[in-house]
């Protein structure tokens, strides 16, 4: 690297994820153990741009590791897109002082983040942080775990009202363009199917699903469907069911942003301390322009260009063990 590394930055940016608290903790006390100021960036890459910052000290993030959202705010900024806001962003890390940024996020961050490093030489370390899991090159994602739990809890508590009065609910669940979420929530939560966009058309999965239950004599049940399975979504595919199957009674349960709030699980509040403390380790080893992910239990460093533009495939054995189970 063509400096020493004294002084970071580190920002959230996009949809908040259980964790991102604790993956800044981690960030800001690794960083001060190795002689690192640490300053925070409000607001994403939009307090960047308007200069929204300031310095964190270890007592500054105490007491943060089990607080869902992020103590840094999070907004998204179209202004950031254009070169005339990445400058803007430029001009803010050069009056900090800012040696190196890390960002906490998803897909739209690490575009944002490559782009800067690209055009300004800017050190960068993402930090996969979205509810989605949608991010190529790491098991998991900061905010996953927390988010499948919270979908399982909801979809627990509607089978019993399901059940007492005989009816199919449809529950619509997030993950942007991707359908982990729902796929294994399906089969956490035994629901009946799980209309996912990776799969076979809404049509041909729905006519399986309701199949299997018509003739099992089953008059209720869990449908999940991923938001963008089909324009409308759960409503849409309760529409479906009614005009082909009158039968069933359908109620629609759209869980929204409560996927993305919560205390963070045990598992999202280690896997971000590892990230965060991994991240600052990755600048001293003289990484930029990559991802920190978990690979097998194991940090790993990924690009940010594959793990932008290369997709997350889902395990065909995960999909084959919901229809087995769901007879």
């Amino acid at each position: 690297m063509e400096y020493t590394i004294k002084t970071i930055g580190v920002l959230t940016s996009g949809g908040d994820a259980p964790g991102m608290n604790a993956a800044i903790r981690a960030v800001t006390r690794a960083a001060i153990v190795n002689d690192i100021r640490v300053k925070g960036i409000y607001r994403g890459y939009k307090g960047l741009m308007e200069g929204e910052v300031t310095e964190l000290g270890t007592q500054d993030v105490s007491g943060i590791i089990q607080r869902g959202g992020t103590i840094l705010k999070t907004a998204r900024s179209d202004e950031f897109r254009t070169p005339e806001g990445r400058k803007r962003a430029f001009e803010t890390i050069q009056r900090e002082q800012i040696d190196a940024l890390i960002v906490i996020g998803g897909d739209g961050t690490f575009t944002g983040a490559r782009l800067l490093a690209q055009e300004y030489n800017v050190p960068v370390i993402g930090l996969p942080g979205t509810i989605d899991n949608d991010l190529w090159g790491t098991d998991a994602t900061i905010g996953y775990d927390t988010a499948l739990n919270t979908i399982v809890e909801c979809v627990d508590k509607l089978r019993d009202t399901g059940t007492s009065h005989e009816r199919l609910f449809l529950v619509e669940v997030m993950g942007r363009d991707a359908g982990f979420l729902t796929l294994n929530a399906a089969i956490a939560a035994g629901a009946e199917a799980a209309i996912i966009p990776e799969r076979a058309t809404v049509a041909e999965q729905l006519e399986e699903a309701i199949g299997q239950g018509r003739r099992k004599h089953k008059n209720s049940g869990i449908v999940l469907v991923q938001e963008h399975a089909i324009e409308g979504g759960a409503r849409k595919v309760a529409e479906i069911i009614e005009k082909v199957h009158p039968e069933y009674g359908t109620r629609v349960t759209i869980l929204g942003h409560l996927q993305r709030g919560g205390s963070p699980s045990a598992y999202d509040r280690i896997l971000a301390s590892r990230l965060g403390v991994a991240a600052i380790q990755a600048l001293m080893e003289e990484q930029r322009s990559i991802m920190v992910g978990v690979q097998n239990s194991e940090i790993v460093y990924v690009p940010l260009s594959k793990a932008i533009k290369q997709k997350k495939d889902i395990k065909d054995d995960k999909w084959q063990a919901l229809q087995v189970l769901s007879i």
